[in-house]
């Protein structure tokens, strides 16, 4: 795999995978966010990315400007805190790819977060993308949905002007806050993304919802960041009972991301 010049290597990225255990801000309970279709007009952005919804400017699948070549690359968005696109060696702008956005957990980066996928992206060929908060951690944790949605919706444009993107095939991923986040954003935006992935989440967000994503949780059973008993088999049987396709994996581990893990998330992406 090639890398973008000012990027990171896929080595470095991988290598940093097990400084993914951040604290959470909030354990297990409720957090904030609603939903509407569609954005409103200029005057109602501040409501729209206030309810969470990705005020997107692009469509996806029809790209406009050269795309990078394949390799990891610098989002080129924030100056203190910005992201990564991961672009598969073999992309082809006739072929729809499939793409992920993928959240860090607490006080992470683009590189933690890419560390459960990118190692089998390319055989996958996935399109990866990972926004980082503009804080410590993602906005709906620190007071509700704000900035981080308002940049998420930037890195997904960005991607789409570059990559030619199956819009049927776009998922949301997340680890600890990041799946909380993801979880947010995902049932908030399912006219966008069709599939959550949810990595030892710490609540579920409430309110409206928009579409019917399919769902993938795993948690540890041993976690003592984000307990089992008090997160994912309270988030899990919530959803569905709201009528949500979940698919639950539970292993015993901590705080992390098994690979084992990992790549079963990896196969339900490309069911």
């Amino acid at each position: 795999m090639s890398s973008g010049a000012a990027g990171p290597t896929r080595r470095r990225v991988v290598g940093r995978i097990l400084t993914l255990g951040g604290t959470a801000l909030l354990s297990c309970r409720p957090g904030r966010g609603t939903a509407r279709r569609q954005p409103g007009p200029a005057a109602n952005v501040a409501d729209e990315l206030s309810e969470g919804r990705l005020a997107l400017q692009e469509h996806l699948g029809a790209p406009v400007e050269p795309a990078p070549p394949g390799g990891l690359h610098p989002l080129g968005l924030g100056d203190r805190r910005d992201g990564l696109l991961f672009v598969p060696a073999g992309y082809r702008a006739e072929h729809r790819r499939p793409l992920v956005v993928m959240l860090h957990g607490a006080g992470g980066d683009a590189p933690g977060a890419l560390a459960p996928l990118v190692a089998r992206a390319e055989e996958g060929g996935l399109v990866l993308v990972a926004p980082e908060s503009r804080g410590r951690t993602w906005d709906v944790l620190e007071g509700g949905f704000g900035e981080d949605v308002a940049f998420v919706g930037r890195a997904v444009d960005h991607v789409a002007r570059r990559v030619a993107i199956d819009p049927q095939r776009v998922a949301v991923e997340g680890f600890s806050d990041g799946a909380s986040y993801a979880l947010g954003l995902g049932l908030v935006n399912g006219d966008v993304f069709d599939r959550v992935v949810a990595f030892s989440p710490g609540f579920l967000p409430t309110g409206p919802r928009v579409g019917r994503p399919r769902v993938f949780v795993s948690h540890g059973v041993d976690d003592r960041v984000l307990p089992i008993e008090r997160c994912s088999r309270r988030i899990v049987p919530e959803l569905r009972r709201k009528g949500y396709d979940v698919r639950y994996v539970e292993f015993p581990e901590g705080h992390v991301v098994p690979p084992a893990i990992a790549g079963e998330a990896l196969s339900w992406l490309e069911t």
